[in-house]
């Protein structure tokens, strides 16, 4: 006797719509996120601003708060998005020229291959490439190249930017950006683009890119409405901030052998005057720059390196720097670290006699040398 399936019974709208909510939020996340950095830096300076002693915030890494989010759309497609705000530690200001989310903010698609396009306040893709195998990418700015020149330490970000970046292609990954002007009647006016590529095998990691950014048409506006920010930090290349465009090419590379790793980069800057710039030729930086990270312990990271950095065309210039620092993890979240740094300028910077400058962290020593150091704490969440 053959039995007759029952049809089973619908399910409740309001049941299967409360299934889907609850799949959803299990799907989508949001995270709240952090770092406080404070330390106390003493720098000596061998001009005639003489010797201090201070609390700064962001030694290491920049203090910061973010939410970044993640809402699947089907398919392995994503929605996401990232707000990150950047603040002084020790007084409690906003970075950033004070930005509400100074650091980055964007939002964007994530392909079901991994591919991702955002759009809003972003880094460069020789920061998201690039950076992480420099010197820098350790121990901070005090690593850097001497003024930040080729914003080897991302002191400029881009506004009204649109960045594809691709997911790892076996050894290789690939970034592109372009950030628009937003100059009417001169749609090249103050107009940044640039694109990168890294490769990585086995203890073996690589990268290249490029970065044009205009200044902005004397023109169409003042000089230096651009979509990225001032790159005109330290005295080592204020004297030419009338520059109509600033062309920046790095390469970097690096080789992992057990507990030590070995890396060089190069970096190569060039500010090109017009009719309406305060100098008559290009003026040239190239930093040349090897570093060495040793993983002591698992919890102690040590990094040593060395910067030169030539300045040419308008004006002459050398600047020396031999960095050295090591961390301390004493939790999964906070770590302990001292650097320690000294640097030497000689020349001319286009103003005057060229003034010595530690990294990125922007404190010209008004003269030709400046020791600078620094022991602080580091807690992320």
């Amino acid at each position: 006797m053959s039995r007759t399936k029952r049809p089973r019974a619908a399910m409740p709208a309001s049941l299967a719509l409360a299934l889907l909510a609850v799949d959803d939020a299990r799907a989508s996340s949001v995270v709240l996120y952090g770092i406080v950095d404070a330390s106390i830096v003493y720098t000596r300076n061998g001009g005639h601003s003489g010797s201090r002693v201070e609390l700064q915030s962001g030694s290491l890494s920049g203090s910061r708060v973010g939410i970044k989010g993640v809402e699947p759309l089907g398919g392995g497609a994503a929605a996401l998005f990232q707000l990150e705000n950047g603040f002084n530690a020790v007084n409690g200001r906003l970075n950033q020229g004070g930005r509400l989310f100074g650091r980055q903010s964007h939002a964007g698609l994530r392909t079901p291959g991994g591919h991702t396009v955002v759009a809003g306040r972003l880094y460069d893709p020789l920061t998201d490439l690039v950076q992480p195998l420099q010197g820098d990418g350790y121990l901070g700015q005090t690593f850097s190249t001497p003024g930040d020149v080729d914003n080897a330490d991302a002191s400029a970000r881009l506004n009204h930017a649109l960045k594809w970046s691709s997911a790892r292609l076996g050894a290789w990954q690939a970034s592109a950006l372009v950030s628009l002007g937003g100059v009417p009647g001169a749609m090249g006016s103050g107009l940044s683009h640039g694109a990168a590529l890294a490769y990585r095998h086995g203890a073996f990691a690589a990268a290249a890119g490029y970065l044009h950014v205009d200044l902005g048409n004397a023109l169409h506006g003042r000089r230096g409405r651009s979509s990225a920010d001032s790159l005109f930090n330290s005295a080592v290349n204020a004297a030419y901030a009338s520059a109509a465009s600033v062309q920046i090419a790095r390469v970097a590379a690096q080789y992992a052998i057990g507990s030590l790793a070995i890396g060089a980069y190069y970096g190569d800057a060039r500010y090109r005057p017009d009719g309406a710039s305060r100098f008559g030729h290009t003026q040239a930086f190239r930093n040349a720059s090897l570093y060495g990270v040793w993983q002591a312990t698992p919890t102690v990271t040590a990094v040593i390196a060395y910067n030169q950095l030539h300045a040419s065309g308008d004006s002459a210039a050398r600047y020396r720097q031999v960095s050295a620092g090591a961390s301390m993890l004493v939790s999964k979240r906070t770590d302990f670290y001292a650097t320690a740094a000294y640097a030497d300028a000689r020349g001319t910077n286009g103003l005057g006699a060229a003034q010595a400058v530690v990294g990125a962290t922007g404190a010209d020593a008004g003269g030709p040398t400046q020791v600078r150091l620094n022991a602080g704490v580091r807690h992320r969440f």
